[in-house]
């Protein structure tokens, strides 16, 4: 059997952090994440999906995380139930995140730069690869989503065929 989500888009609120009695921290969040197709209208329609994440990526994504910002996650549907307080049942189905990747630069506005969750520096410091975090995409190396990768096409691009992957 397989349970595999994958999704991509943009967070609705600041991410909730909040902590078990054990200690073990828990994020939630909601991402709206696009449709491939229009309405009627012509407009482009989005579902919220609810995310969970556990621990040390948890604590990352409410670090790094706000509304708005630009995120991958991957993980597995679940569904849960509780009993509400008119006595019925309540049925969630979220997703359950195992990574959630953090696909903007921070200085974008948008979003924060931190690669993967699981791995992007706790102390929040600095990014896993040593890039300033205040330093604008451009500056920095890194091409924003938005970005016109050919915009300067006009220059000669000097790679070696040891760069090459073929």
């Amino acid at each position: 059997m397989m349970n595999r989500v994958i999704l991509v888009g943009r967070l609705t609120k600041d991410p909730e952090l909040r902590y078990t009695p054990n200690g073990v921290a828990v994020a939630t969040f909601t991402l709206a994440v696009n449709r491939a197709f229009t309405n009627q209208q012509g407009e482009r329609e989005a579902d919220f999906i609810n995310c969970v994440v556990w621990r040390r990526p948890a604590e990352n994504v409410a670090n790094f995380l706000k509304k708005g910002s630009l995120a991958g996650v991957d993980g597995r549907l679940q569904t849960r139930n509780y009993e509400g307080q008119d006595g019925r049942r309540v049925y969630v189905t979220e997703v359950l995140a195992e990574s959630v990747q953090f696909l903007e630069p921070k200085s974008s506005g948008g979003g924060n730069f931190g690669g993967q969750s699981g791995f992007a520096g706790g102390s929040g410091q600095g990014s896993p690869f040593g890039q300033d975090q205040n330093r604008n995409s451009q500056k920095s190396g890194y091409t924003r989503v938005d970005d016109d990768p050919f915009a300067n096409d006009s220059e000669t691009i000097d790679i070696s065929d040891d760069d090459l992957p073929f």
